[in-house]
């Protein structure tokens, strides 16, 4: 068995700039991978498979691990056979990008495992047929995200940007595509902060907070929250959500977000805290 570890990411930033004839959205945003992985086992088997230990997760071919190893097969022209079993940390519907990110890891996986010697760039092509922001994870740093996610390019100026997060996530997740839907007709909440932060040089801003937080107002109601706290130095949702994020000055003052968020917000939080990684863990990073 070979393990890998597939990293998640948070926005920080995400501005929509309109409608595509396509019918997805033109999008600028930077993404920034974290420490906090997806792990993907890879085992050799007769024939392509997966499981997972998180109950509920799909493991036939509406996966987007099992379309990564279907892409690659059609790519090398021959089976794949391996067996992956997914171990989940990233919660679903997060607004962390983790599906997104198990299925780069396993085109980057049986890449080397196949001795496919697909240069990144393909990997990258291949990526953006599973799904917008998958090529991102195939760079593994801080990257431009523009088009509807697709077109990549790494910001070297970010990659030395490690703060401390905590993140935050509710019971419930946010559709996607109903957050760009609603895009266009949404508007701000009354005393709900939309405009840019600024941290470390770096602007925080989401425009996909509107039609959220009109949709989900205790998302709303949870940044106010944040940015209101000691030791935040920038606070916001994370992609289409349903996760927040606090930028933290340091391990105490995150160890205090997290309690007073048990306590005064939800007890059945998600919470996570750790810093932006130097690098994705993806590339050829057996555990």
């Amino acid at each position: 068995m070979i393990s890998y570890k597939a990293p998640c990411k948070v926005n920080a930033s995400l501005r929509v700039l309109g409608k595509r004839e396509d019918g997805f959205h033109e999008v600028d945003t930077v993404m920034v991978p974290l420490e906090l992985c997806d792990e993907l086992e890879f085992s050799p088997a007769p024939c392509l498979g997966m499981s997972c230990n998180a109950p509920g997760v799909p493991v036939d071919e509406s996966n987007l691990v099992m379309k990564a190893g279907r892409l690659m097969e059609r790519e090398l022209g021959r089976p794949m056979p391996w067996h992956v079993h997914l171990v989940k940390n990233v919660p679903h519907g997060a607004g962390l990008g983790g599906g997104s990110s198990d299925a780069a890891c396993v085109l980057e996986a049986l890449n080397s495992l196949e001795g496919g010697g697909l240069p990144p760039e393909r990997l990258a092509e291949l990526a953006g047929e599973i799904g917008s922001d998958v090529g991102f994870f195939i760079y593994g740093t801080a990257c431009r995200c523009t088009g509807r996610g697709e077109k990549v390019a790494p910001l070297p100026d970010w990659r030395e940007w490690a703060p401390l997060l905590v993140l935050l996530k509710p019971s419930f997740g946010v559709s996607t595509p109903d957050a760009y839907r609603r895009w266009a007709g949404s508007r701000e909440l009354p005393g709900i902060p939309y405009g840019e932060q600024e941290v470390d040089g770096h602007v925080l801003v989401n425009d996909l907070e509107r039609p959220v937080f009109e949709k989900h107002l205790f998302l709303a109601e949870m940044k106010r929250w944040l940015l209101e706290r000691p030791g935040v130095r920038g606070a916001m949702m994370s992609g289409s959500g349903s996760t927040m994020f606090a930028v933290m000055e340091g391990g105490d003052a995150a160890r205090t977000l997290m309690e007073d968020a048990a306590r005064e917000l939800d007890p059945t939080l998600w919470m996570w805290s750790g810093r932006v990684a130097q690098r994705g863990f993806c590339k050829n990073m057996p555990l």
